[in-house]
């Protein structure tokens, strides 16, 4: 059995560690998986499946050692975070997979001059996974990476679970802006909730935040500020969105960055309309009908209310996007190619 090394930032619940819990769920015995959170934090490892042969390990003083110890037949490097690992690996220590999905606050706005020196000379001898078509782009010309180095694989998610009906309605009333998020400072939900209090100041409405995170208490005292705290739902963490997708009305996502973001690929498989912001592949991913505008709260104020004051034209934009990912993000391509890069 091969054994693959993953190491992340954190194992707390994301995109990049939800998609690797669904590959992993997915292949079974086919490998064995040695996680290391860096910041040891190991939440998604609940999600794993408990007949998988996982396990969990602590941070090391030496991390060439470490590699050598355990040689893994790969190590499997997740955004800049785990660059480290990456460095201690080179020239090729053991063969590596390093996957790039985005962006933190600190490179939102445009790439560290650092850190492109040392993708640049550090990932040449690997294989770079990119989900989306932007950050293929990145590392083509920024990062300046050899093509022979890249691979663009699309997230793809698993069209039926959140296509079906079974739900946890929430309460009545009137209709749902939605989103489903890490509660981090990059997503910008305070744009969401500025956007929203502008909203509802010209119709009714309310907003339903599902996620957690480090600007959870920030963003309670700006919904009690503006005065909108009674209309404003924190879910918390939620292991299963897809009951609560369908009582939205319109998905909303407010990042000032992303790439290829699973959570609005799963709002589109449940049939909702979207506005959001222009981050990444935002507006590859979906049909042309959403709005998808500039990161201000007032174009997202804008782009929510058109949806929400034509409920028929909303409602066929929902349609749309339920057939797109159908047609264009159904998770056994990303099987497919995630095994074949992974080896037997």
């Amino acid at each position: 059995m091969s054994t693959l090394l993953h190491v992340f930032p954190t194992f707390e619940v994301g995109g990049s560690q939800m998609r690797m819990t669904t590959i992993a769920n997915h292949f079974g015995p086919r490998w064995r998986h040695l996680i290391l959170a860096l910041d040891g934090r190991t939440a998604c490892a609940q999600r794993l499946k408990p007949d998988l042969e996982v396990e969990l390990l602590t941070p090391p003083a030496a991390r060439r050692k470490m590699l050598r110890d355990l040689a893994p037949t790969r190590l499997i490097t997740y955004n800049w975070g785990a660059m480290d690992w990456a460095m201690a690996n080179w020239p090729g220590l053991v063969p590596h997979l390093h996957v790039e999905d985005g962006f933190g606050p600190d490179e939102a706005a445009g790439q560290l001059k650092r850190r492109v020196l040392t993708r640049r000379l550090v990932l040449r001898r690997s294989v770079v996974l990119l989900p989306s078509q932007n950050l293929y782009n990145i590392a083509r010309t920024i990062w300046r990476l050899p093509a022979r180095c890249l691979r663009h694989v699309p997230n793809g998610i698993d069209y039926d679970r959140f296509a079906r009906h079974d739900q946890d309605d929430l309460p009545d009333g009137p209709p749902i802006i939605g989103t489903v998020a890490a509660l981090r400072a990059e997503k910008n939900i305070a744009r969401l909730v500025d956007a929203f209090a502008r909203v509802v100041a010209r119709r009714p409405a309310r907003l339903v935040i599902v996620g957690d995170g480090p600007e959870r208490q920030a963003l309670t005292d700006r919904v009690h500020a503006l005065g909108v705290a009674d209309l404003v739902i924190f879910t918390g963490a939620c292991p299963n969105p897809e009951r609560l997708l369908p009582s939205f009305t319109v998905f909303a996502l407010s990042s000032d960055t992303e790439q290829m973001p699973i959570s609005l690929l799963e709002a589109m498989a449940a049939g909702l309309p979207v506005a959001a912001t222009q981050v990444g592949d935002v507006r590859a991913m979906l049909p042309g009908a959403n709005p998808v505008v500039p990161k201000s709260t007032e174009s997202l104020a804008e782009a929510l209310l058109s949806l929400l004051n034509d409920p028929a034209h909303a409602k066929a934009v929902g349609r749309a996007n339920a057939g797109h990912v159908r047609r264009h993000y159904d998770q056994a391509q990303m099987f497919a190619a995630w095994g074949k890069l992974l080896g037997p």
